[in-house]
């Protein structure tokens, strides 16, 4: 054998794995078909939010969390409906983990290095129901560093064990089949891919200039979802949500393909829940793109106004910052909206000031960089929005900008094939919504959404602009911004079994054989069930990959 485990993708579930199996002794190759620039995968790009239960962070600035309502939220979004079959070890992965966010994970993290910001985010309020969708309180918890500082650790272990001889690196080494003997997975072969020097996220070439197979003890499947692969996007989008957009834009690198769960299903291992996803309606198009289609989501605080392709806007609970699938469900499936692809957000110069925060570790320069001081200068008390909102605002082709509504409309109608927005009908819409601003008993949804946003001290601080009317020109101009649809997450995935080892479909355990990550549905073949509560993906990343790990060590 070349190793005692070999770990397939060098992404952070991969990378925990490592780390974990490197703590124990076990010689490791790492194989993954991008080049070296790229270690760390997806998660690099990341605004490093992790979900934790009940955290200091939490309890400093007057949060009262338990592992109850937790339970209560998770429960009420995953919906899980397949519980004597996909959802049977999903059900079990979804409570270990949010026992791990309420126990173990901080701690994991801390000793690792990592730290939060001050001001817990509240993301994904849900669909206002208290058994329903969302978080009763704010769990976001954003790393300093973001996802590259979650990252950071992970990659600073394999690199050093690396040089220790004890993991071998094996970039541009492609995985197209596993190698099974008397039903035990013993290995994996694929091809050697030409040398590629693209910078980290770009498209690489796929020019086969080789072949290898290794052999180990154990195999590790770390190798992602399918957000990259819009043709398996669509394949599996579930009728329940409609039809898929005709266009959408991506929130992954390219290498997000979804390859290897078909050919770990090839193998004799159980895919399940393959129609839950986990996809945005506030992508924008980057007017600096690494990959192709390369999206950004708008992390939105809760008071610009939303409205579909025909001028309308949207019912609660579809506010921004709520319900990000029943936001999708309900474009997608409304009659007169199908045949259109976007919605719309019309907000104000002083929300985006303090409400508009971009996905991305290259979108947050200052959380990135662990510049304390400047964040709290620009997020808590600028008056402009953080420079790389602002930029989109300059340069975004999603992005108008006027001081008037007609004018803003007249410029809304250029971004489409046909002019359908009427300046008269949002304008009567606003002036509604506008005359409940100074109302303390508003019956406005999204107005209680608000007060009850600034009660909490973080978002009054740094996400939640002070009530005032849209068409206040004190508070302007007035933006208009273009929402797409966004690839991102594969909520279903490879059936494991709690110690992270894959099943076949007849439930057995495949030996030799173990999933993380989103290849796994962050656990279990989809610990999420239907709905994710955010934060929760780096954070299955490194459950998911902390159990495999440990549970090849094991057993290798």
């Amino acid at each position: 054998m070349e190793a005692d485990v070999i770990v397939v993708g060098a992404g952070l579930a991969g990378l925990v794995a490592t780390h974990e199996l490197i703590r124990r002794g076990k010689r490791v190759i790492v194989v993954d078909q991008e080049n070296a620039a790229n270690l760390g995968g997806q998660a690099f790009w990341s605004f490093g939010g992790l979900f934790l239960v009940d955290s200091p962070e939490q309890r400093r600035v007057g949060i009262r969390d338990s592992l109850d309502l937790a339970w209560n939220d998770w429960s009420g979004s995953a919906g899980f409906d397949r519980l004597d079959d996909e959802d049977a070890w999903a059900a079990r992965w979804a409570r270990a983990y949010v026992e791990f966010a309420a126990g173990e994970k901080r701690s994991y993290l801390t000793d690792l290095g990592i730290s939060f910001v001050p001001s817990v985010g509240w993301a994904e309020r849900g669909d206002l129901r208290a058994d329903g969708h969302g978080n009763s309180v704010p769990r976001f918890h954003v790393a300093w560093g973001t996802g590259t500082g979650v990252v950071a650790p992970f990659t600073e272990s394999a690199l050093r064990a690396a040089d220790a001889g004890r993991v071998i690196l094996r970039h541009r080494h492609r995985v197209d089949g596993l190698v099974l003997s008397e039903g035990a997975v013993t290995g994996v072969r694929g091809v050697v891919l030409a040398d590629d020097d693209a910078e980290r996220g770009a498209p690489s070439n796929r020019d086969i200039v080789g072949e290898f197979e290794f052999s180990a003890a154990a195999v590790v499947l770390a190798t992602g979802g399918i957000g990259g692969n819009h043709e398996i996007v669509r394949r599996h989008w579930p009728a329940r949500m409609g039809t898929p957009p005709k266009r959408m834009i991506t929130g992954v690198p390219a290498y997000v393909d979804g390859r290897m769960l078909d050919i770990a299903a090839d193998a004799g291992a159980r895919l399940v829940n393959r129609d839950r996803m986990w996809h945005y309606t506030e992508g924008l198009r980057n007017w600096n793109p690494i990959w192709p289609e390369h999206a950004i989501r708008i992390l939105p605080g809760p008071s610009s106004m939303w409205f579909d392709a025909l001028g309308r806007r949207l019912p609660e609970p579809y506010l921004p910052g709520y319900d990000t699938l029943g936001t999708l469900r309900y474009l997608r499936t409304t009659p007169d909206l199908v045949d259109h692809d976007h919605s719309w957000f019309i907000t104000t110069q002083r929300i985006i000031a303090k409400e508009f925060a971009l996905s991305g570790s290259e979108q947050n320069p200052d959380i990135t960089a662990k510049n304390k001081l400047g964040m709290i200068r620009e997020r808590a008390f600028g008056k402009q929005a953080p420079a790389p909102v602002e930029a989109f605002k300059k340069y975004g082709a999603d992005f108008v900008v006027a001081e008037t509504i007609d004018e803003l409309v007249a410029k809304m109608n250029t971004l489409t094939d046909r002019p359908v927005l009427s300046a008269a009908g949002l304008r009567d819409q606003i002036l509604s919504r506008d005359l409940q601003v100074n109302n303390a008993f508003s019956k406005d949804a999204q107005i209680q959404g608000i007060h009850n946003s600034r009660r909490y001290l973080g978002d009054r601080i740094t996400r939640t602009a002070a009530p005032h009317r849209i068409l206040d020109r004190a508070a302007g101009p007035l933006i208009g911004v273009k929402l797409h649809v966004l690839t991102r997450k594969t909520l279903g995935g490879l059936q494991t079994d709690l110690r992270s080892r894959a099943l076949g479909d007849d439930g057995t355990v495949i030996p030799g054989l173990y999933a993380a990550g989103e290849a796994a549905g962050f656990g279990g073949g989809g610990l999420h069930g239907y709905n994710a509560l955010e934060g929760t993906f780096l954070g299955g990343c490194i459950f998911s990959g902390r159990l495999a790990g440990r549970s090849a060590a094991e057993d290798a």
